[in-house]
């Protein structure tokens, strides 16, 4: 029986670690083909080859989601090398948190380049032909941060998630007759995105973590987004840890 997963052609960006690696492994694992888009080529070389050891179909793809061209050339050697794309995974983010009153730009800048702009710049990529088709899937990772404001340390990286959010269901209501769209909104989960914190909030980050599951949860949570049939769109979907009171 066909599980809504095999053989679609899915392209994750950060795909090489955290949620984007399990996301990979899981979805390779159901039978897709899987393209991981990310910047650290080591890495993407190493799940790469976990992936075809256990039989998947998959290839990698160098790419800086801050840059336009570049995800729209990876998108198009992506339909070139397996002649469709089924599937937008928009997964690459960072999160420093950091008080606003230490006002340090370059955060903001880099949040809003990769958390808000890559978003932009994916659906700028696979809307157009997503739409051609008929058919299509955007996946957007929010955060819990994107329901309610993770305040002090977490302002400007809750502002980035709640307007991926927004952009997702303004989307989603724009072209919902042929593209479904998903906003992903996890809590606390096992990734290097912790570790983007090097400020005075680090150890409290590092704290807060501790309750945090594994990645392998989300990927579940993603796989059933793709997996339904194509008259059923999975709009959001809100996990953390059972423990997680924020």
């Amino acid at each position: 029986m066909n599980n809504g997963i095999e053989n679609k052609v899915i392209l994750i960006t950060g795909g090489n670690t955290g949620i984007g690696a399990e996301v990979a492994r899981l979805l390779a694992s159901r039978g897709a083909k899987v393209a991981i888009a990310a910047r650290r080529q080591s890495k993407t070389e190493q799940v790469i080859e976990e992936i075809t050891r256990a039989g998947g179909n998959v290839r990698g793809y160098s790419l800086d989601v801050t840059d336009k061209h570049q995800v729209e050339s990876v998108v198009s050697a992506v339909i070139r090398d397996f002649g469709r794309l089924d599937v937008l995974i928009n997964n690459a983010g960072l999160m420093p948190i950091r008080p606003m009153s230490e006002v340090n730009t370059d955060e903001w800048d880099a949040m809003i380049d990769v958390n808000l702009k890559g978003t932009l710049y994916g659906i700028a990529a696979v809307l157009p032909r997503f739409l051609a088709q008929e058919s299509g899937h955007i996946i957007n990772l929010s955060s819990v941060a994107g329901i309610k404001v993770f305040a002090p340390g977490g302002t400007v990286y809750s502002g980035t998630k709640f307007a991926v959010r927004a952009i997702s269901e303004g989307l989603r209501q724009e072209v919902g007759d042929k593209v479904r769209v998903t906003s992903i909104e996890p809590g606390a989960v096992e990734s290097d995105l912790k570790y983007s914190t090097s400020g005075t909030a680090s150890e409290t980050v590092l704290e807060f973590y501790k309750q945090a599951i594994p990645a392998a949860s989300v990927a579940r949570a993603i796989a059933f987004a793709i997996e339904q049939p194509a008259d059923v769109d999975i709009n959001e979907i809100v996990l953390r840890p059972t423990r997680q009171e924020f």
